[in-house]
This record gives structure tokens, sequence and C-alpha cells, in this order.
């Protein structure tokens, strides 16, 4: 059924360009004669166009895995509070973002600063294309501004690296052996006084062939934790597996190796002037505080889009 969706949104969209083509040309005959004018018909050329271009970029989102719901990992890098802080207002940005796109989001797993902000954070992005929008996002993101926990209001750069995979369907087949694992219990971070906190309820899973650890404290329950868990585990080896089959893991993981100084994807410039920046694409923003509020589809699309030029020419 999720194919055959897929497949109608394909052709109902392309009757939609053809119509609009055909409305077109109509109306040119019409300017001709003089029963159109032209803004009527620069009108309808208008809406055509962005009817084809979105067609064109959705075609960005046609390999495999794009289609699926997204997990994304924001962890704090180098930097202490700032970073922390930095990671934090990523969080925000990503859950408006989300929240634009129609999107559930579920927080899986959730560890607070020492002082402020958060150290690591992993969210499940529910709904169709959430992977193969964000899967440009891999990465180091470093933010650059005047400190709010500096009393001198000295200028400081933080760093925060996010990751982001598809979530497996019942529909994707991942065999792990049980040799292949260990489990270990802790208590949940949260609110004091809650039943989440008094019992071990959090899990951490170790997968000992790749050395990927998940840890879930989602649910008040540990076998919930754990099932969520070995889908997340599930869901990174399948991850792991499309990279292979894409060519490009290697360099996913070379950008995510150290979470500092020149391995950052994109920059944010707070002071002392403003300016959102994609190192890889070389696409710009001045409007900072519109990135953070979510309005990031640009730079999902200029990197999806330079990745589609670059297959073309090779």
């Amino acid at each position: 059924m999720k194919q055959l969706r897929t497949l109608k949104k394909w052709v109902n969209d392309y009757e939609l360009i053809k119509q609009g083509s055909d409305d077109l040309e109509v109306l040119m005959e019409f300017e001709k004669s003089g029963d159109a004018e032209a803004a009527e018909v620069n009108a309808q050329f208008t809406t055509t166009l962005e009817l084809l271009e979105a067609l064109e970029f959705r075609n960005m989102l046609s390999e495999e895995g794009d289609d699926l719901s997204a997990v994304l990992q924001i962890t704090a890098g180098a930097g202490g509070t700032e970073s922390c802080d930095w990671a934090e207002m990523l969080m925000r940005m990503y859950l408006m973002w989300g929240e634009k796109q129609g999107y559930k989001i579920k927080e899986l797993n959730h560890q607070a600063g020492d002082v402020a902000g958060i150290k690591t954070v992993t969210l499940e992005l529910e709904g169709d294309f959430a992977f193969g929008w964000l899967k440009g996002e891999n990465g180091v993101h470093r933010l650059v501004r005047i400190s709010p926990f500096d009393s001198n209001a000295k200028r400081h750069t933080s760093f925060a690296s996010v990751y982001v995979y598809p979530l497996v369907d019942d529909s994707i087949e991942v065999i792990i052996s049980p040799s292949d694992y260990t489990w270990e219990t802790m208590r949940a971070s949260g609110a004091g006084g809650q039943n989440v906190n008094k019992v071990e309820t959090a899990v951490r899973l170790r997968h000992h062939p790749t050395g990927i650890i998940i840890e879930n404290s989602e649910t008040r329950s540990q076998l919930e934790n754990k099932n969520k868990a070995m889908q997340l585990l599930r869901s990174q080896l399948y991850e792991i597996e499309l990279q292979k089959k894409l060519s490009a893991r290697d360099e996913i993981e070379a950008s995510k190796k150290k979470i500092e100084w020149g391995s950052q994807i994109r920059n944010y410039v707070m002071h002392p002037y403003k300016l959102v920046k994609d190192v890889r694409t070389q696409h710009e923003v001045s409007d900072v505080d519109a990135v953070m509020n979510g309005q990031i589809d640009p730079f999902l699309k200029s990197y999806l889009m330079s990745v589609g030029q670059k297959e073309e020419n090779e």
C-alpha cells in the first residue's frame, strides 16, 4: 500500500504539471489574440514551473531508504557548557522544522548538560521522507556568538555533531546475532520522584562487531525501551549497509571524527555579523533567527541538489 501511494503521488503530480503546461499554451494563444493579459500568462508559467521544480527535487529523494522515518542524534562537542547550550539550540531548530513538516516527533534519549543545555539527545521523526530530507545533516555544526555564560561578554565558538539515520520498519529485515550484543540497565535522568528514576528502566545496548552503543530511556517500561533500542540498532546497521552501497560511508565518518575546528559542515555566526553558511554547498543566508526557528529547507535542498548534480556528472 505504501509503494502504491508513492507511485500514485508521482502520477498525480505529473498530471498536474501536464495540465498546467496545457493551460499555459492556451493562455499564450489567447494573449496573441488579445483575449488574455500578460500577467495571466506569467502567473500560469510561474505556477507550472514551481510544480515542475518540486517534482524534479523529489527525484533527489528516490534512493533506497529516503522514504523512511529518521532518527536524529545531537551530541555536544568541545566547549563545555557553551556546546551543551548549542546542542539544545540545534534540537529546538530541528524540532521546529519537523513540526512544520508535519512529522510526529518523539524523544528517545536525553542527557542534560551539567549547567545548561544537553550533552546528547536522540529524536525520532516519524513520517514519509524524513530521512531523505535530513540525510545531509550528518556532521559538525559550528556556532560563533557572544556567550550568555561569560560575564566578560567575549565571543565563543561552540560545536555539536548531528547524526541522522533511517528508522527501519517491518518491511526491512536486519538479522542480528544474540552473541553480538549485550545489555546494561540504568536509571533514567529526569525530574526527581518519578517512577522512571526509582528503578532501572533506561537501557544501553552495545553491538560489539561495530562498536555501536544505543541508549534509550523513552518510557517507564524496560521491555519497551529494549525493543526500541533494538529497532534503533537495526536502523543503524541498515544505514551502514546503505552507505556501503552508495560508497559514501567513509565520507560521512570522516566528517564526524572530531567535533571541533575544521571539521564543520555548517557555520552559524551571530557575532560580529549574522550569517549561516554551508561549507559544502556555499549556500548562505543572513537571517540567522529564521534558521534557528526551523527554516532550514534551503540548506537541505541545496545539499540534495548538489549531490544529485555530482552523481549526474559522474
